[in-house]
């Protein structure tokens, strides 16, 4: 599989994800959806024009990356409870399966298609372990928020888009301990994003270096002939 069409079938399911059933803005999932469909569309174009693989802005693919895998992975462990998605597909209810359709595009689908493309196609070795520093302000900036949204405007829609963002439930120190959690997790993730990037990088080079033979006798130059002045 080309970058061209992985990187369309990105395109397919974070759009598909976002048309079925409600997005809310409030939600992460939401917002990291639009931003990586926003940079995949730039990457497809750009890539285009300038009939090349190699994507615009590495670093920022880095955070693209790592915000969908965030979106995946705290969907899965913190509000799914590692619970498999694939019996909510099949509900009676056809506007509630419509609706884990698109959920399951954008939590499982489009971050293992990112994913995917991350570690297959370069170029790697751009990011650095210090940029996941500038990708964790994100994700943590919304939470923080999310907290003053819900504690400013009460009766607002959505108040607290997750549970761990919600002071109500187990107290300020219950929601502080969960966030600190949830940060850990996100550093974990983010430092795992680098890693692969690393790893893809090595191992790209080892298989694209020439192999040489160690049977082979060292060439050795001929020495130049002697010169006589008659």
């Amino acid at each position: 599989m080309g970058p061209l069409i992985l990187r369309s079938a990105i395109v397919a399911a974070l759009a598909t994800g976002l048309l079925l059933g409600e997005r809310l803005l409030p939600y992460f999932t939401s917002q990291s959806s639009i931003i990586a469909l926003a940079y995949v569309v730039t990457t497809l174009v750009v890539t285009i024009q300038r009939r090349t693989s190699t994507p615009p802005a590495p670093r920022l693919r880095g955070a693209v990356t790592f915000w969908l895998l965030t979106t995946a992975l705290i969907s899965h462990i913190l509000n799914n409870r590692g619970e498999s998605p694939l019996p909510g597909l099949v509900v009676a209810d056809p506007a509630l399966a419509i609706d884990n359709w698109g959920l399951f595009l954008l939590h499982y689908v489009a971050p293992g298609l990112v994913l995917l493309d991350w570690a297959l196609f370069g170029p790697h070795g751009i990011v650095r372990w210090r940029d996941t520093l500038l990708w964790l302000l994100y994700p943590i900036g919304y939470g923080v928020v999310m907290i003053a949204r819900g504690a400013l405007l009460p009766e607002i829609n959505v108040r607290y888009p997750y549970p761990f963002l919600d002071p109500t439930l187990n107290g300020v120190d219950g929601m502080l301990l969960a966030l600190l959690r949830v940060v850990v997790m996100l550093a974990v993730i983010s430092l795992a994003v680098v890693a692969l990037d690393r790893l893809s990088g090595f191992v790209s080079r080892r298989l694209t270096a020439p192999s040489i033979d160690p049977a082979a006798p060292p060439s050795t130059a001929s020495a130049p002939s002697e010169v006589t002045d008659h």
